[in-house]
């Protein structure tokens, strides 16, 4: 199995390359839906400041790769061998450490400023996306606490949205996509 792994800090365009992903016929499982699932078992509304707060108390109590063991759970009794995944969203190096003990990977990183990130974040309107600037600055800092900064460093590839426009991303991925599991099928024989 082949978990393409993509990281980036909230509102660089992860989910731009996981939508990708899903025109290409692939399946793509987000970390983040594991702690909604967590909020939404506790009762709990899927608003920035309980999220961020039960994300850190499930990789305190259960380890830093929980939420990575407790999705690759699912994907496992989802999929075989032989599939080709997208995992949205790693953020840290013992989350990036455990997949790659489990099964073959290739961590992709996405970049852009904090000003173009807090635009699309404040566009995009979810519920857990921040409100003002100082939200937007804390979850950043939250973020970089849990490692996301490492994960990003160690990226096999890093593709750069900002100022290129949707279209130009969207083919961009495409592209990185269609080589990584290329590649892959080729050293997997």
């Amino acid at each position: 199995m082949l978990l393409i792994l993509v990281t980036g800090m909230p509102g660089s365009g992860k989910s731009v390359v996981s939508s990708v992903a899903r025109e290409k016929g692939l399946k793509v499982y987000v970390m983040g839906d594991v702690v909604r699932e967590e909020a939404r078992r506790r009762g709990l509304p899927l608003e920035d400041k309980f999220l961020g707060k039960i994300a850190l108390e499930l990789r305190e109590k259960e380890g830093m790769d929980a939420v990575a063991k407790r999705l690759f759970r699912k994907i496992i009794s989802e999929n075989d061998e032989k599939s080709v995944v997208v995992v949205e969203g790693l953020r840290s190096l013992e989350e990036y450490d455990y997949f790659r003990r489990v099964t073959d990977t290739h961590l992709i990183a996405v970049h852009a400023s904090p000003e173009t990130r807090f635009k699309r974040l404040k566009a995009r309107g979810r519920d857990d996306d921040p409100h003002s600037r100082e939200e937007f600055d804390a979850r950043d800092r939250r973020e970089l606490k849990m490692g996301l900064g490492s994960v990003i460093a160690l990226s096999q590839t890093v593709l750069i949205n900002e100022d290129i426009g949707l279209h130009c991303f969207r083919e961009t991925a495409s592209r990185v996509l269609d080589a990584i599991i290329e590649g892959w099928m080729r050293s997997a024989g």
